[in-house]
């Protein structure tokens, strides 16, 4: 049985980065660049007006303007203004090139074809400089950034339509048990609904990663052995629930060794999660999850997103370097490593109730998993301590 430090190293030492292809910026949502991108043109590439105003050619001796134009959104109009000339204008309007300010139609009283403006008004206000946010040639983005919502805005307006990024993993997911049904269907004695298929999938598409095969199979070993080897054929990552300890109807780790995969490692010093897999077959990587629902997903918010963040080469994968201090004081009564559903209340760490590994209701309510290594046994209240954010 390996440390949780032990465990995420070997898998980051593990895994492949996979290739590249060009995407449609709108389709590359949650995807990671594979190159830096530079600004093609200043942005914005000329003096914008950052309110609806006038735009005059200031002067301090003055405090009434002419009035001798309008320029609007998107109008290339560039007036010649002499001092003491102003051209109403409008939010995101060129500046013409003589005007040295802009008044806010809240602080002016027109006129007629006049206005007056506070007397101690003064210049280069309200005006957003050519190249305020970006130059020509500056980085805009570096490689291995995570494509964002606000990332595909701001490329977008820098007249980038077409990126490269690492190719979304391909994942397949396999939840295993007897006593599984899916919902909406009548329970036998004995019998559960299954979860850990709905909740890995969730946790994918906040990845980013929306097509994924998902299999269900019984506690059979030749059919686990069959769906096994389908999906290392068709994925980058295999994950499976359930079935990885040691009891009679477990069949996972005997068909991961009859198939050849290379094991890592088999048992983590941690709580929840103790029976986990993680295994190797060329480039393709397996983890095997215990079945109980809380451990399930514990675990692969630590280590399957760390295989999935490496796949694609983004930048700052490890996971977990986050520190908060905790709100009361906490004892650590387990002999390994404990992962406890925690939520965030005034800047500080509340650790939750029912931490049971088959218990969801807790982690339904939190924001964080709070991380203490095997040798902490205890943390008094204020202490920092690491935190994974989910």
């Amino acid at each position: 049985m390996i440390h949780v430090e032990e465990a995420l190293s070997i898998l980051a030492e593990n895994t492949i980065k996979l290739q590249t292809e060009i995407r449609n910026l709108n389709d590359a949502l949650g995807l990671v660049l594979a190159e830096d991108i530079y600004a093609i043109s200043d942005f914005p590439d000329f003096d914008q007006s950052a309110m609806d105003g006038v735009a005059i050619n200031y002067s301090a001796r003055l405090k009434n303007y002419e009035i001798i134009g309008e320029v609007a959104a998107g109008s290339s109009f560039d007036p010649t203004l002499n001092v003491g000339q102003g051209v109403k204008i409008f939010t995101g309007a060129k500046v013409p090139n003589d005007a040295t300010t802009v008044v806010p139609i809240e602080l002016y009283e027109t006129e007629e074809n006049r206005i007056s403006i506070p007397s101690d008004f003064g210049n280069n206000k309200n005006i957003r400089p050519r190249g305020e946010q970006i130059r020509v040639g500056e980085l805009a983005l570096e490689k291995g950034a995570e494509i964002t919502p606000a990332a595909i805005g701001f490329l977008t307006t820098l007249g980038i339509n077409e990126i490269k990024v690492i190719q979304p993993p391909k994942v397949s997911v396999i939840v295993t048990g007897n006593e599984l049904v899916k919902p909406g269907e009548s329970l036998l004695p004995g019998q559960i609904y299954e979860s850990n298929s709905a909740m890995l999938l969730a946790v994918l598409k906040q990845k980013g990663i929306h097509k994924v095969d998902l299999h269900s199979v019984p506690d059979n070993y030749e059919a686990t052995k069959n769906i096994i080897v389908h999906a290392i054929e068709k994925s980058n990552l295999v994950v499976l629930s359930g079935g990885i300890s040691v009891g009679d109807y477990d069949f996972v780790g005997k068909a991961l060794n009859e198939i050849g995969v290379n094991q890592l490692f088999y048992k983590v010093k941690q709580k929840p999660g103790k029976p986990l897999y993680a295994g190797k077959l060329g480039e393709k990587m397996i983890l095997a999850l215990p079945g109980n629902p809380a451990a399930t997903l514990t675990c692969f918010y630590v280590y399957g997103a760390l295989v999935l963040n490496k796949m694609q080469g983004l930048l700052n994968s490890e996971l977990g370097d986050n520190q908060l201090p905790i709100a009361t004081d906490f004892e650590n009564k387990s002999d390994r490593a404990v992962f406890l559903k925690a939520k965030i209340k005034n800047g500080k760490v509340v650790i939750l109730d029912k931490q049971s590994s088959a218990m969801l209701g807790s982690f339904a309510k939190a924001d964080v998993l709070v991380y203490l290594d095997a040798k902490t046994k205890t943390v008094k209240e204020n202490q920092l301590v690491t935190v994974f954010t989910l």
